[in-house]
């Protein structure tokens, strides 16, 4: 069938079925509770980070108002392939992660409603030996933390995986590794955090902050204002945007990713894996949900031409691994049309677009359905079930910012995730409840600093694999 056609048919059979999968701006609003006068913490962002900040700061004894202009986990946050890994995990990271994994075993525990966690492990398939290497090269990291990674030959992938249909050199797998059904796992963890006293605020924007004599005393919203001296800013793809609004500059950049979910017979491994070409998982309802393995889309807009110089070691590193359009959508963050300044008073770009919902790749989609079916030939018809796509806050090296802004007392940023903060949010959350507390957070996160990208330190990329 000529591609075009198939992918046409992919996207009107997947379009109506997205209920099922990510949230969106016709999910209901869950939560319409009124604006508390004052907090001691107030959270932008009902994403995975924003409300495990929430969990942990409210069992430190703060009094905590997160604010979501749209639905909680209406973007990346149930957009995501659901992976909870250590595997691959850049080495700063990859401490905090397995911590994570701890995390969210104790919050699927301390819920009484059911996420699809499940430990079904990850592989990572090399195309050639040169891959191989590379993968090996990342063990002691896996070693140093206790993860119990452990290269495999190619007859013992082969073992693992005995309907797949390609002459990988071999592999990477970590047993321990998990995944959960992200647009289930972080509303669930939204109602545990509502249950344990932290207030939400659903279809309520920030506007942006006020300060006096370098301290934040209060967030400005769309329905009024809280009083507050601490915010953490969670927003994601719009973390940059806000923060620029109230004078703070961030490299940070958006891609899209699309995921297309499908349908078909078990196959006997029950995990993820991925290769330079494909990803894939499987699903609580016995499907599969597949991505690209080195592919995103990037709308160029005015934040690239800004963060350009900062981006180049990325660029260079992998030339080919993004495709590159000249505009985004109207309304989009780094949108040639967004406004990058606004009074408090007056509507903010976070209420002209509640939920930033991308339309997925269709063609791209039905590509990965092809070579899916190719793949694993013995789990019969393939059929494309829903179709998504979401916008990754990333940074130019490919790791987070994690830090407190020395030039606004009380003001803290987590954001620039890199398609990494579905599993590593819990520990994320825990982290920055203690930062913002003032105690030990237990680990250096001089990586994760916001000043790496003005100090003149040397751009290092992460992940490792």
């Amino acid at each position: 069938m000529n591609s075009s056609r198939q992918a046409k048919r992919l996207w009107n059979a997947c379009s109506t079925a997205l209920v099922d999968f990510p949230i969106s701006d016709v999910s209901p609003i869950e939560y319409s509770t009124a604006l508390p006068e004052s907090v001691d913490v107030v959270i932008v962002g009902g994403g995975i980070v924003g409300i495990s900040a929430a969990i942990y700061l409210n069992r430190l004894g703060q009094r905590v108002v997160l604010l979501e202009k749209g639905r909680i986990a209406g973007e990346q946050s149930s957009r995501n392939w659901g992976w909870i890994r250590q595997q691959g995990r850049d080495p700063d990271e990859l401490p905090i992660m397995v911590e994570a994994s701890h995390l969210w075993r104790e919050l699927s525990a301390q819920t009484d409603e059911t996420i699809g966690l499940v430990q079904g492990g990850l592989t990572y398939m090399a195309k050639d030996s040169a891959e191989f290497e590379k993968f090996a090269a990342w063990m002691p990291h896996a070693n140093e933390n206790g993860v119990d990674s452990r290269m495999l030959s190619r007859a013992e992938l082969e073992k693992l995986m005995p309907e797949a249909r390609c002459n990988w050199s071999g592999g990477i797998y970590t047993a321990s590794d998990m995944r959960a059904e992200p647009w289930v796992a972080v509303p669930t963890l939204a109602r545990l955090a509502v249950s344990e006293g932290v207030t939400i605020c659903e279809g309520c924007a920030a506007r942006g902050i006020e300060t006096s004599a370098g301290q934040i005393t209060a967030v400005m919203t769309e329905n009024g204002i809280v009083k507050t001296p601490q915010v953490i800013v969670a927003g994601g793809a719009w973390s940059s945007l806000f923060l620029r609004n109230a004078g703070v500059n961030i490299p940070q950049l958006s891609v899209r990713a699309s995921v297309v979910a499908v349908d078909g017979a078990p196959m006997t491994y029950q995990g993820g894996g991925a290769d330079s070409k494909i990803a894939f998982r499987t699903r609580a309802d016995g499907g599969y949900s597949l991505a690209a393995g080195e592919f995103h889309e990037f709308f160029i807009g005015p934040d690239a031409f800004r963060a350009f110089g900062k981006y180049l070691t990325q660029v260079k590193h992998d030339p080919f691994g993004t495709r590159y359009y000249p505009a985004a959508p109207k309304g989009y963050p780094d949108a040639w049309g967004t406004p990058r300044r606004w009074a408090l008073d007056e509507q903010s770009p976070f209420e002209r677009m509640r939920v930033l919902n991308p339309k997925p790749n269709a063609a791209k989609c039905a590509s990965l359905v092809d070579h899916f079916s190719t793949l694993f030939p013995d789990l019969g018809p393939i059929k494309s079930k829903a179709a998504w796509a979401g916008m990754i806050d990333t940074m130019p090296d490919l790791v987070p910012v994690v830090d407190q802004v020395d030039d606004v007392s009380g003001l803290t940023i987590a954001t620039g995730m890199s398609g990494h903060g579905f599993g590593i949010g819990p520990a994320i959350g825990r982290i920055l409840a203690k930062m913002v507390t003032g105690q030990d957070t237990g680990y250096d996160l001089s990586r994760f600093r916001l000043s790496r990208f003005s100090d003149g330190s040397k751009m290092v990329l992460g992940p490792a694999i």
